[in-house]
C-alpha cells in the first residue's frame, strides 16, 4: 500500500509521507515555506494551514478533512487562547492520515495590514535569510558550570538543529539578562544567508516575539521606494516613497557625479543625504504598519550604479567617464549599522549585484521579477529614464546595455515639461480633422473637453506637461500629419488651424491655450527624437547582439514605464514592433525583485548566477549604434518595419522631403548634405 499524496498550494510542491507525519515535517522536507516560531509546541500559531475538500482532477487526488488527524490537546488549547479561524489547523500538530490538497494561507500574520496597491501582490515562496526560534533554556546548574549562553546555543541545536552558532557582539552583555526576564523562554532571530556561512544570532527577545520585519528598496535617482515586508508571512505591511534629496546636488546622475569631482566634501554629503532618507523611510513605514525599528532584522536594497555607491559611501567617480568602472559589482552583504541605518542592531543588508558600469542593481532587481531567463520566448524589459537600462533575453541567453536618453522623458529639456505632479498633462489626443486637443492632467478624472473640467482643475491648473504626455503629444502629432515622420512640424498647416504656430524660424502647436500656454515647439520634438532614438538604438545592438530579429514581449519598468501607453510608445518609435497585447508596464519591478531577494534567499543565488551569464553591451563602443541611432529618428523609424503596429494603428503615410518644403516648413539637410558642408567648412 502507497502512503498518502500530499500537495502543497500555492506552490503545487508535492511528495508521498507515512501516515501520522506532522503536516509541517512534509512542508520541510518538500521545501514548503510553512512558519513555526515555537518549535512545535502550538503556541505562536504561524504555521496554519487549510485542507482543500473535493477530488482534484488535474493533480489525480481526493482531499478530505477525514484525511488529516482529528484536533488535539494543543490545538483546543490554543483555539481557547487565541483562537483558531474556522477550517484552519496547526501543520506542527496536526498528522497526514490520508491524500491531502493543503492550502497555506498568505495572512497567518496577527494583526497583519493589507497589501498596499503600490507593491506587486504577487506570491513569493518564503525561504529568508532571518529564521525566529523560540526555546527554552535550562536553567543554571553548580553541577554542570555551563554558561548562560552556551546553554542557549545548546537548546537552539537540541531544538532547531542550529550548530557551531555565532553571536553578534551587541547582544553579549543583555543575554543573561533577556534570559531571566521570562523564565528562561526566549526568542532568538537566526541569520544565515549563505550554505557555506555560519549561522548567527542578530536578536535575542524574552518569551514568544511574534514578529520578524524586512525592508526591501529601490534608491532612484529621482525617488526612494520602500515597502516593510513580513518575514513571517512575506505580506507587504506598509509602504512608501520620498523623492531623493541628493536632486539638490544635481538633477541627473553624471551632475552628480561632476559635484563629487568638483566638491572635495560632494560624496559624504550626498551619502550622508540618501541615507538619512532611508532611515526616515523606515520611521515611516514602521509607523504605518505599527511596528518597531527594532522588528526589522533584514534589509535589500537596489539601485543604479552610482545610487549603488553612493549609498555604500563609495566614491562614484569612475563611473563617470570610461572605462566606467564599478568599485565592487558583486552582492555586498553587510551590517545596517554599518551604513548609519536605524534599524535593529544586529539586523543584516544584502544589495543586488550589478550588471555593468551603468546597468545597476535595480536592472538586476528586474530581471529577477520579470525572469527573461526562465522564458522560452524573447523578452525586451526596459527601464526608461535619464539613462535607459535594457535587458534582452531568454532561457539560452540574455544581454543588457544602458542608454543615454537624457532627461526629455522627465520633462527636462522641453518647453512645458516638468515633473509628473497634480496639474501636469498625462494623456493627449488630437482629433485628425480639426486638430483640435483634448488632454487629462494628472489630478482630475476629466478630459479637457468634459464639463465641469475647468472646476476640478482648479486649485492647481494646467502647468506643464510630464513624459506620459510628452509621448502622447508627439505621437499624436505624427498620427495627425501635424509632423512628418522625419519629425518635421508642417508649417502649411497654420492656414487650417490656430493651433499651429510660428515660433522663430519653426513651428510649433498650442496644445493648451490657458495660461501657462503650453505649446510643443520643433525643438521638443527633437528632444524627443534624440532620446527615443537612443534607446531604440540600444535595443537594436542587442537585437543584433543576440541574434534576434523580433521580441515577443515587452516589459517597461520603472515609476513612469507605469504610465506609457504602449501603443504611443511604439507609434514613437521607442520600442520595436511587438504584438501590443504582449506590452505591459510591470511598475516597480525592481522594488519586487527586491521583495524577492528579502523573502528568499534562493532567489539571491539566482540573480547572483543570472548577472555572471548577462553579456554586457557598451552602446559607446558600438561602431552600429550611430547607424541605428539616425534610422530611429524617424517616426516610428526609417528602416524598421511595424507590421503589428500598423494592424491595429492607421499609420501616416511617408511625405516626401519635397512635399514638406512646398508647405512651407523648412528644409532639413540630409545627413549626406551635413557631412559635405561640414568638409566644405573644413
Amino acid at each position: 500500500m502507497t502512503d498518502p499524496l500530499v500537495l502543497f498550494m500555492p506552490s503545487g510542491k508535492r511528495g508521498r509521507f507515512p501516515k501520522g507525519t506532522p503536516v509541517l515535517d512534509a512542508a520541510r522536507q518538500l521545501g514548503v515555506y510553512v512558519e513555526s516560531v515555537c518549535g512545535g509546541r502550538a503556541t505562536c500559531g504561524r504555521c496554519q494551514i487549510e485542507v482543500q475538500e473535493g477530488h482534484f482532477a488535474k493533480h489525480k487526488i481526493t482531499s478530505s478533512n477525514d484525511h488529516i488527524s482529528a484536533r488535539g490537546p494543543k490545538e483546543e488549547r490554543y483555539d481557547r487562547v487565541r483562537g483558531l479561524p474556522e477550517g484552519r489547523r496547526l501543520s506542527c500538530s496536526a498528522t497526514v492520515e490520508g491524500d491531502l490538497v493543503v492550502d497555506v494561507p498568505q495572512d497567518t500574520v496577527v494583526n497583519a495590514q493589507v497589501v498596499r496597491k503600490d507593491a506587486d501582490a504577487r506570491h513569493i515562496d518564503r525561504f529568508p535569510a532571518v529564521q525566529l526560534c523560540y526555546v527554552e533554556v535550562d536553567q543554571p546548574d553548580m553541577h554542570k558550570p555551563l554558561g548562560d549562553l552556551d546553554r542557549l546555543k545548546a537548546m537552539l541545536e537540541k531544538d532547531w538543529g542550529w550548530e557551531d552558532l555565532l553571536v553578534s557582539q551587541h547582544l553579549l552583555p543583555q543575554v543573561q539578562k533577556i534570559l531571566r526576564k521570562e523564565n528562561w523562554a526566549v526568542t532568538a532571530a537566526i541569520h544565515r544567508d549563505l550554505d557555506s556561512s555560519r549561522p548567527t544570532i542578530i536578536a535575542l527577545w524574552p518569551g514568544l516575539q511574534n514578529k520578524a520585519y524586512g525592508i526591501a528598496c529601490d534608491i532612484g535617482s529621482t525617488t526612494i521606494a520602500m515597502h516593510l515586508v513580513s518575514l513571517l508571512s512575506g505580506r507587504v505591511a506598509a509602504s512608501a516613497g520620498i523623492s531623493n534629496p541628493q536632486i539638490r546636488f544635481g538633477e541627473d546622475l553624471m551632475s552628480r557625479v561632476s559635484y563629487v569631482m568638483m566638491n572635495p566634501e560632494g560624496r559624504g554629503a550626498m551619502t550622508r543625504a540618501v541615507r538619512e532618507a532611508v532611515s526616515g523611510l523606515v520611521g515611516k513605514v514602521c509607523e504605518q504598519a505599527g511596528a518597531e525599528r527594532d522588528d526589522v532584522l533584514d534589509a535589500v536594497f537596489v539601485g543604479n550604479p552610482i545610487m549603488h555607491h553612493l549609498f555604500l559611501g563609495i566614491d562614484p567617480t569612475e563611473l563617470g567617464q570610461a572605462p566606467f568602472a564599478l568599485a565592487v559589482s558583486g552582492a555586498v552583504h553587510t551590517w545596517g549599522s554599518e551604513i548609519d541605518l536605524d534599524i535593529n542592531p544586529g539586523a543584516r543588508v544584502y544589495m543586488l549585484p550589478c550588471i555593468a558600469g551603468h546597468v545597476g542593481a535595480d536592472a538586476a532587481a528586474v530581471t529577477l521579477s520579470e525572469g527573461p531567463h526562465r522564458q522560452d520566448e524573447m523578452m525586451l524589459i526596459v527601464d526608461v529614464g535619464t539613462n535607459a537600462e535594457i535587458v534582452l533575453g531568454n532561457s539560452e541567453r540574455v544581454v543588457a546595455a544602458s542608454s543615454p536618453t537624457g532627461p526629455a522623458f522627465e520633462g527636462a529639456e522641453i518647453s512645458g515639461g516638468q515633473r509628473a505632479a497634480p496639474g501636469a498633462i498625462e494623456r493627449v489626443r488630437i482629433d485628425p480633422v480639426t486638430l483640435e486637443p483634448r488632454f487629462r492632467v494628472i489630478g482630475s478624472d476629466l478630459w479637457s473637453d468634459d464639463p465641469g473640467f475647468a472646476e476640478s482643475v482648479k486649485s492647481t491648473g494646467v502647468s506643464g506637461i510630464c513624459g506620459s504626455g510628452i509621448i502622447e503629444v508627439i505621437a499624436e502629432m505624427f498620427l495627425a500629419g501635424i509632423i512628418s515622420e522625419d519629425g518635421v512640424v508642417d508649417g502649411s498647416l497654420a492656414a487650417k488651424s490656430p493651433r499651429v504656430v510660428q515660433t522663430g524660424r519653426t513651428f510649433g502647436y498650442v496644445l493648451s491655450d490657458s495660461e501657462p500656454r503650453i505649446t510643443i515647439t520643433q525643438n521638443d520634438v527633437r528632444a524627443i527624437q534624440l532620446a527615443k532614438s537612443a534607446l531604440y538604438a540600444g535595443t537594436k545592438l542587442l537585437m543584433e547582439k543576440i541574434g534576434a530579429d523580433h521580441v515577443d514581449s515587452i516589459r517597461f519598468a520603472g515609476a513612469f514605464g507605469s504610465f506609457i501607453d504602449p501603443k504611443y510608445a511604439m507609434v514613437l518609435g521607442l520600442i520595436p514592433d511587438c504584438d501590443l497585447d504582449k506590452v505591459s508596464a510591470v511598475g516597480n519591478a525592481a522594488g519586487t525583485g527586491a521583495r524577492m531577494a528579502l523573502l528568499n534567499r534562493n532567489h539571491r543565488r539566482e540573480i547572483e548566477e543570472t548577472v555572471k551569464r548577462i553579456e554586457k553591451i557598451e552602446t559607446a563602443l558600438e561602431p552600429r549604434f550611430q547607424e541605428h541611432f539616425v534610422h530611429a529618428m524617424a517616426l516610428p523609424n526609417k528602416v524598421d518595419a511595424f507590421p503589428r503596429l500598423a494592424s491595429r494603428v492607421t499609420l501616416p503615410e511617408r511625405r516626401q522631403q519635397g512635399e514638406l518644403e512646398l508647405a512651407g516648413a523648412p528644409r532639413r539637410r540630409s545627413r549626406e548634405e551635413r557631412a559635405a558642408r561640414r568638409n566644405r567648412e573644413t
